[in-house]
């Protein structure tokens, strides 16, 4: 609540010079922005490529890392070009934001958001921009062409990802509906989630897929990528709360817990279903876990974490090692089954938990049910909307580069090679 709340009062502040005095630099603020940027920056090139990377086959571990470092480099030039006035500038019927932002202007030294510089909010919210984009990843790693990937990028984050978030934290029609989502459920897993399933079923399997094992390059580069983006997580969820107080001190510690408890609840599903308890689903489940508490971060207590990761560590384990077979779609990486479907829970459960004694919003369980409405209602805006919206920019991406797939030659021979002409491990 306290992010929606500031970034009106930082627009305001903006655009009424005669009040900029009144806001006062706050330095232990700043200071702790900084860090949780820094920490939330990490989480890209270095987390989730090795997340992501070490998932992937080794013919194609690369190219993951350069995907992901593509998109992050992507997002950072269109948020600072266009992306963040989309997203936090002046609202414009609740739909999107105004221009007066475009290339920063208006945004000088000593201009404020709330108690922090205006040019550390803006990098705070560019690294959300930067994982978001990079969480699509998962859904299509082995066969999408470098050059569609670029495309798809900045089409994405323009059209899709900065709508949802000025509806959310930009002061739009979802924060005026009063939508919870503390740190990213709709804006950052559901939006992920959701297109990366778009464009999935839009490329279509992987060769072989179904019928030959597909084994992970390196499971070790896979448990140290989530233990990268734990501990960059702090940073993502603690650093909502955009100060150094007592609210970012509850999201670090249910952030932690929820972690924790999701890990433990997915390897032991595991372990009773298939006999074994790997360490890629004990890795798999405290992502499930971050993802299911970041838009509850900033609105429930410490019990409530050990539900919302229980939960998160079962039904992501389920939609990975059931769901997804059932039904037969191919998600190289399980970008939907992780972050689509745990962020859905974790949003409905913002619905249910939220605790007025942590922000003042309060939840079905505290005796406001209208809340859990209005998160269903958030959730299907944002499906609904993400689902359309990628939809066409497949069409349009397909146009541009003339496909999105790679050559079955390139596909079989492994993307390394085939784009990039590098190995990732010199074994001869």
């Amino acid at each position: 609540m306290k992010k929606i709340l500031l970034v009106p009062v930082a627009l305001l502040l903006s655009v009424l010079p005669a009040f900029a005095e009144e806001a006062v630099l706050d330095t232990g603020d700043t200071a702790w922005i900084i860090v949780a940027t820094a920490l939330v920056m990490m989480m890209t090139p270095a987390g989730l490529a090795l997340f992501y990377g070490g998932m992937s086959r080794s013919k194609n571990l690369l190219n993951t890392y350069a995907m992901t470092f593509a998109a992050y480099c992507l997002a950072s030039l269109v948020w600072v070009c266009w992306g963040y006035t989309l997203a936090f500038g002046p609202d414009k019927g609740g739909i999107i934001g105004g221009l007066d932002h475009l290339f920063l202007n208006g945004i000088g030294i000593d201009t404020l958001s709330g108690t922090i510089p205006a040019s550390v909010f803006v990098l705070f919210q560019l690294t959300f921009a930067g994982i978001t984009v990079a969480l699509v990843l998962g859904s299509v790693v082995d066969r999408m062409k470098f050059s569609a990937w670029i495309v798809f990028c900045l089409l994405w984050l323009t059209f899709v990802y900065s709508p949802v978030a000025h509806w959310v934290w930009g002061g739009g029609w979802m924060a005026e509906m009063g939508a919870l989502d503390f740190a990213g459920g709709n804006v950052v897993h559901i939006n992920a989630g959701i297109a990366g399933l778009v464009l999935a079923l839009m490329l279509g399997k992987r060769e072989g897929y179904g019928k030959v094992a597909m084994f992970p390059s390196s499971v070790s580069l896979t448990a140290l990528g989530a233990a990268l983006l734990w501990f960059g997580w702090f940073g993502f969820n603690a650093g909502s709360a955009l100060g150094a107080n007592g609210l970012a001190g509850s999201a670090f510690l249910v952030t932690n817990t929820s972690a924790a408890m999701a890990g433990m609840a997915w390897m032991f599903a595991e372990w009773i279903v298939s006999k074994r308890p790997t360490l890629l689903g004990l890795a798999s489940g405290v992502v499930a876990g971050l993802v299911a508490i970041t838009p509850a971060a900033g609105f429930v207590n410490l019990p409530a974490s050990l539900v919302i990761g229980l939960v998160a560590g079962v039904l992501g384990f389920y939609s990975v090692a059931v769901l997804k077979h059932k039904i037969g779609y191919d998600d190289s990486l399980d970008a939907f089954g992780v972050h689509g479907v745990c962020g859905i829970w974790g949003a409905l459960a913002t619905g249910l938990f939220a605790n007025p004694a942590i922000s003042g919003a309060s939840g079905l369980f505290y005796g406001n049910p209208a809340q859990l409405g209005i998160q269903a209602i958030s959730i299907v805006a944002t499906i609904a909307f993400t689902a359309v919206a990628t939809l066409i920019i497949v069409y349009v991406t397909r146009l541009i580069t003339g496909g999105l797939r790679v050559s079955r030659e390139d596909e079989m021979m492994g993307l390394d090679n085939a784009i990039h002409g590098e190995r990732a491990f010199e074994l001869d």
